[in-house]
């Protein structure tokens, strides 16, 4: 019983922080909102076009603004107060989920207003996500910023499973314009966190003024730091081509399995429960390594593939569970790598940088293998993700082999030669996270 309560600290850790803990709850609750209007606007869509295109490209006007604007959307979280800047954004997504609720409650909605919703939504996550990310380093202290990340990604997860589940209940009680209010409600509870938040226990960033090519700067800081160039390149290729299950799980529902929205709902928080797992998994770990990063993604290519060619529902659902795991551990690496390896002056702009690879690639993604959908079928896209992920930490793998091949050829040159100056080999941890400064302090 010790070792498991000891466990349960080690994991949720951060919630001893008063305003984390808020925050923890208040998100929750969105999240849960936020993935039952994400399931009621597939089933939308589907139900107004039955295309599998179309669901791309709702998808993808809703992610596509974080391509152009994320980096911007860092840049602001760089210099204005991260907490106003949330309840701005915040309450603007709470006024567009109102506006399509009663769109849909009037019986006047079109294909072209769901886009154009999608759209604006999307416009705002490009400066809300960078924001959101960066504002937990400002919520816990250095030594909890990964624990943070990961309970984050807890939050979503475990707001993936309940608001697919509840949403197609609620979808097929009361209709899909129901859940777009739910949502329009939910962010409130999010709106009263961040208010109810004591600013004084708060560790702000230093605000970094209006400045000609900040975005060419944070460019060069991730192209000459390994830990943050290696995860936003791998990124890049999963988020583009695997994470597009939104996509795809109603599809497979209803060409492979034959089902309805509850087929639909199933597969989505079967996946989802997997995702909570992981992100405790990750939550747990005191610190991103690359071997879990790199095992993470083959799990993850693996496991998609197994639920792709699943022959019957039961087994996909199975394999659903590993998968989800796998890709969430995989996510939360990634953004507890570049989280901890940045500094303060450029954590807003290098997570502009991972919002552009991970949203803003789906625009590319998400059509595209509903193309593949439609020409082959829904097996053959989510395997096609699964097969290139696996490329990607196989190629992952191959440069961390040779970097450490040539480490040891230096080492040995070093002991033949007796030459002590060779820097030693890079460990498998990454460098710890950079000092924070108290807002007011001076750096020496």
């Amino acid at each position: 019983m010790t070792r498991l309560r000891l466990a349960l600290t080690r994991t949720f850790r951060s919630l001893h922080v008063r305003n984390y803990r808020i925050y923890f709850v208040s998100q929750i609750v969105s999240f849960s909102g936020t993935w039952m209007q994400s399931v009621a606007l597939m089933w939308l869509v589907l139900s107004l076009t039955g295309s599998g295109v179309a669901l791309g490209v709702t998808t993808g006007l809703q992610f596509g603004p974080s391509l152009l604007l994320a980096p911007w959307g860092g840049m602001l979280a760089d210099r204005f107060d991260k907490r106003r800047l949330l309840m701005v954004t915040q309450a603007t997504q709470g006024a567009l989920a109102l506006a399509l609720w009663a769109l849909v409650a009037g019986d006047v909605v079109e294909l072209w207003m769901v886009y154009a919703l999608s759209l604006a939504h999307g416009a705002v996550v490009a400066v809300d996500n960078p924001t959101r990310q960066a504002f937990a380093s400002e919520m816990v202290s250095s030594e909890d910023l990964s624990n943070a990340v990961g309970l984050n990604g807890a939050i979503v997860m475990a707001a993936r499973t309940v608001g697919p589940a509840v949403g197609g209940i609620v979808i097929a009680a009361a209709g899909v314009a129901t859940c777009f209010l739910v949502n329009a409600f939910s962010y409130v509870a999010v709106l009263t966190g961040l208010a109810l938040m004591r600013a004084s226990e708060l560790r702000p960033a230093e605000r970094q003024p209006r400045g000609r090519g900040q975005l060419r700067a944070a460019l060069r800081y991730v192209r000459a730091v390994p830990e943050l160039r290696l995860p936003l390149a791998m990124m890049a290729v999963v988020g583009t081509l695997a994470f597009n299950f939104r996509v795809l799980l109603p599809l497979m529902a209803t060409d492979v399995f034959h089902g309805g929205a509850g087929t639909m709902s199933l597969l989505m928080a079967v996946n989802g429960a997997g995702t909570v797992v992981g992100a405790l998994a990750a939550a747990s770990r005191r610190a991103p390594t690359r071997r879990t990063l790199l095992l993470s993604a083959l799990s993850f290519g693996c496991f998609t593939i197994a639920a792709a060619y699943a022959p019957t529902l039961e087994l996909a659902l199975f394999f659903l569970v590993p998968t989800g795991i796998s890709g969430l551990i995989f996510s939360s690496t990634c953004n507890a790598t570049l989280q901890v390896n940045s500094s303060d002056e450029m954590r807003g702009r290098v997570m502009g940088l991972y919002a552009v690879v991970f949203f803003g690639s789906t625009p590319f993604g998400a059509p595209l293998v509903g193309w593949i959908a439609e020409t082959l079928d829904a097996r053959a896209a989510i395997a096609f993700g699964g097969a290139a992920t696996l490329v990607a930490a196989l190629l992952a793998g191959r440069v961390r082999i040779r970097r450490e091949l040539a480490a040891t050829r230096r080492r040995l040159q070093a002991i033949r030669t007796g030459d002590d100056g060779v820097a030693p080999a890079q460990p498998d941890d990454p460098p710890a996270a950079p000092e924070r400064t108290p807002a007011g302090a001076s750096r020496v």
